[in-house]
């Protein structure tokens, strides 16, 4: 179960590789007969992955701090509906953003089929609803000021920027899911 694969031995082979012994060269690594697979940068406990997951939670956390800093969007459903789901993205991001900078601090990898599949459903739950609350702040934000040109009584600028904002980390999302996912698939 863990993150590398056994060699292929091309059938015709008539020699099997040896293996090598370990030597002060290899940091100490044990000899076994498993090659470890790469990396992908985004896919968690990554470097990549680790900035991906920071700027999710920067993102919405300027989505969220702009449209608390109106004094009337408690007043509309979707912002508020906005400001919930942007919060459960900040603390979701930020709590993998952890688990990944402790996976690089420690050199551990985050292939484990159960994690994968728990940061899977996750990004895909959190994304979901991101994305939601950004397009219904964005339908409410055109409303007022297109439709009822009413931008003078309302903050549309903050509205608009709070919705470019939690737009922006749910496409910062979208690929943390699907590597998560990809990894978990490929298993």
């Amino acid at each position: 179960m863990s993150n590398r694969s056994r060699p292929s031995v091309h059938p015709f082979d008539f020699e099997v590789p040896q293996l090598r012994e370990v030597d002060a060269a290899d940091n100490g690594a044990p000899p076994d007969d498993t090659v470890r697979m790469k990396d992908v940068q985004g896919m968690p406990g990554t470097p990549a992955g680790l900035a991906l997951r920071l700027l999710q939670f920067g993102f919405a956390a300027v989505s969220v701090a702009v449209m608390a800093a109106t004094s009337d969007f408690p007043s509309v459903t979707a912002f508020r509906y906005l400001v919930a789901a942007l919060s459960l993205q900040c603390l979701w991001s930020m709590s993998l953003a952890i688990v990944d900078l402790y996976a690089l601090l420690v050199r551990r990898c985050l292939r484990n089929s159960r994690i994968l599949g728990f940061f899977a459903v996750g990004d895909a739950v959190t994304s979901t609803l991101t994305f939601a609350a950004a397009c219904a702040s964005a339908g409410i934000t055109v409303l007022i000021g297109s439709d009822f040109n009413d931008c003078a009584n309302n903050h549309c600028t903050r509205f608009e920027t709070s919705t470019a904002m939690a737009f922006v980390s749910w496409f910062l999302v979208s690929p943390s899911f699907f590597l998560t996912f990809w990894s978990l698939a490929s298993r």
